[in-house]
């Protein structure tokens, strides 16, 4: 990731290096999570909700397990990993949520109120948000990508006083999809604009 996409990474000093943290990114690419972990290293390890299905990859399922990923059924209210979110949170844990629930495939998706929840349940956790651009282009091989994660602090801030859940994930999400606009994945690449 770090040789073969050019990584560039911005904005790291503002994801703590300790204590709960509940970090928010944009999902385009099954790279998204590899970029945005590989980013986060030098300050702590990054701990995702990851669908389940992941773990049906037998060579995969360990390096999930090996890396804290949290199991979570997708589309069925799943209270159990949630609750292990929580709890793992309240122990000083960083978590990885893609609010919008999968990957974007190019379009844009509605935000998810999960990750609202987890932050009204463990207040005392920092919200930090990143974009990830440049890992659609991972598929265009041989051509190497050029992948840039950049953290920040939303402008808004956390949970506000009277915000719901679903307006706080609403509210990170477009701040981040200003900066990391819906791109599909694939081998192809866009057409050039037409010449006047």
């Amino acid at each position: 990731m770090r040789w073969w996409g050019r990584l560039q990474v911005s904005g790291l000093e503002e994801l703590p290096a300790s204590g709960p943290v509940l970090l928010a990114g944009n999902h385009d690419s099954y790279w998204d999570p590899v970029a945005i972990g590989t980013a986060g290293l030098p300050r702590r390890q990054i701990r995702a909700l990851a669908k389940s299905s992941l773990w049906k990859v037998r060579p995969l399922a360990p390096v999930l397990d090996g890396m804290g990923q949290i199991p979570i059924e997708r589309g069925t209210g799943d209270t159990g990993a949630l609750d292990r979110a929580i709890a793992e949170l309240s122990e000083g844990a960083c978590i990885g949520v893609f609010p919008e629930g999968t990957r974007s495939l190019g379009r844009e998706l509605r935000a998810r109120s999960g990750f609202g929840r987890l932050a009204r349940a463990v207040p005392e956790a920092e919200v930090v948000c990143c974009t990830v651009v440049g890992t659609t282009q991972v598929s265009r091989f041989p051509e190497r990508p050029s992948i840039a994660v950049r953290f920040f602090r939303p402008e808004g801030g956390g949970l506000q006083d009277g915000e719901s859940d679903a307006d706080f994930v609403v509210r990170l999400l477009a701040e981040i999809r200003a900066q990391a606009p819906v791109t599909a994945t694939g081998r192809k690449r866009p057409a050039p604009e037409p010449v006047a």
